[in-house]
Parts: C-alpha cells; structure tokens; sequence
C-alpha cells in the first residue's frame, strides 16, 4: 500500500490533544507517512507549556498529501501569517486532502480553502468560520468533497478516524480504534452545548468571551484588507 504524506503542522500556542488525537491515529494507520512541520524547526511552546519539535521547515517540506492544521490560541497569529497561509494556498494545488481540526478551520478560511466548501470547527468558533462566508455544520467530522474538518478537540480522533477509513479502508480504521481503545463514556453530559445544561453553558461561554472577541477583530481586519482582491481570490 503506498502511503499517503499527510503533514502536520506546529505552531505556538496549539492546543496539544488537537494535534496528538490524530497523530495518534496516523502514525499507527498503515496508509500514512507523517511529516510534522513549522515555520521552521525551532522548538516550540504549545498552550500549557509543552515543548515540542518540528522535523520539517516549510521552506523544505515536500509535496503534502494530506495537510492538516490543529487548532489553539495561536491561531490568531496565523490567521495573518503570510508565510503559513502562502503555504497552504501552495501545497493546497495538489494535495489530495485539505484538513483540520477545532479552530485549524479558521486558519484554512483565512487562506480562502474553504471558500465554497461546507465545514465544522469548535462549536465557540462556528460564528467565526460563518464570518469567512462558509456554511458551517455542527457536527463531529464534516467532509465535503476533498475538505475535511474536524470539530471541537476530542473531535480530532474521529477526523483521523474518518480519514483512515477513507484512504485505507473501514478495516484498517477499525483496527487503529480498538489499538486505542477509542470507546468514549464520558462522566458527564457535558460535551456539547446543547446537552450541558444553561450554568455550565454559560460559564463556558464567559471564560472564552475576551478569545471570541479578539479574533472576531483580527477576522473584520482580514476581510477588511482582502475585500479589494476578494473577486480574484480561487
């Protein structure tokens, strides 16, 4: 079986299980070869504080497969990093898949890959995604055509999951779930906003309402600044 290269990238601030739910998955599914990748291959600091490495500068990165972007609070960085989203747009002509995860989506919309693609994301930022004009549905993984995207975080093991299925077959992504032992019982009914109950919901809401305004300022700005060559943008 020939292996798809599916790159991952790393950036400051990225929110770890994000990156590692479906690292975890990829690098045990027999059809990928991973490749982790950075503006450079400095060290760098996810949130909490964990350090991690990429092995490959976008500079000297090959052809990607599959490319795929976590989410996390430096995304708001990225959301106006020529270099990461000029890379993107390049590598984006001809893989075969354009991916993410929770707010990796955002970050996808910025380099205008998911201009007319249906996608999901964190379900904070849908109001966010929606802002980029793209029609966004609540849901665990959403695929449209070579567009996949996966929601919130935990969501990231069903988005490799998913991925698995589709390049190796339901088999093999079988295989790799029971390796994980992927059979979600979570204490509580907590996980989604329309089951955690108005306190919680509410709560949940305020410790992310500064994050939530902050990109919605960056997002106006990008617009702002793209609206002249928006026409001409594929």
């Amino acid at each position: 079986m020939q292996k798809l290269k599916v790159g991952m990238l790393l950036f400051p601030g990225l929110t770890i299980l994000d990156f590692t739910g479906p690292y975890d998955v990829f690098v045990k599914a027999p059809c990928f070869e991973v490749v982790i990748i950075g503006e450079t291959t400095g060290i760098i600091q996810a949130e909490g504080g964990l350090l991690l490495q990429p092995q490959v500068a976008l500079a000297d990165c090959p052809q990607l497969d599959v490319i795929f972007v976590p989410g996390g609070a430096g995304i708001n960085a990225l959301l106006t990093n020529p270099a990461i989203l000029q890379f993107l747009r390049d590598q984006a002509v001809k893989a075969r898949y354009i991916t993410s995860v929770c707010t990796g989506a955002l970050v996808l919309a910025a380099a205008g890959l998911l201009d007319g693609f249906k996608a999901t994301t964190h379900w904070r930022s849908l109001e966010l995604l929606r802002m980029f004009g793209v029609e966004t549905l609540e849901e665990r993984v959403v695929k449209d055509r070579n567009r996949i995207t996966g929601g919130g975080v935990t969501a990231g093991i069903d988005f490799g999951l998913v991925l698995t299925a589709l390049i190796g077959g339901d088999e093999a992504a079988k295989i790799v779930q029971l390796q994980l032992e992927y059979n979600p019982a979570p204490p509580f009914r907590a996980g989604s906003p329309h089951t955690a109950g108005l306190p919680v919901l509410q709560q949940a809401k305020e410790l992310t309402s500064r994050m939530l305004e902050t990109r919605k300022k960056i997002i106006r700005q990008l617009l702002q600044d793209q609206a002249p060559s928006s026409a001409g943008r594929s």
